[in-house]
């Protein structure tokens, strides 16, 4: 395994990771500005009124993603262990 192929590896994986954590990232993001928006619209600090919601709309998101983010990596492994005896030299 020359030292490109492992650095083209290292690289795939990591770019795998980032797009399956991107759309929760952003569902993150978007909700808690949201949020903050509410916040200083109506004065209210309370601490469950900024958890609540973000807890929810990551639950949403991971039950609508779920089956997307586990096709990618069982695609991204399925090719890592058909490659296997290449990677083995």
């Amino acid at each position: 395994m020359t030292p490109d192929s492992v650095v083209q590896l290292v690289r795939e994986t990591l770019m795998l990771a980032f797009w399956v954590a991107a759309p929760m990232l952003a569902i993150g993001f978007i909700v808690g500005i949201a949020v903050s928006l509410v916040q200083i619209a109506t004065s209210m600090q309370d601490t469950a009124f900024s958890t609540v919601p973000r807890l929810i709309a990551f639950l949403t998101g991971i039950l609508l993603l779920l089956p997307w983010m586990v096709q990618r990596t069982m695609s991204f492994t399925t090719t890592i262990l058909g490659d296997l005896g290449r990677y083995a030299r």
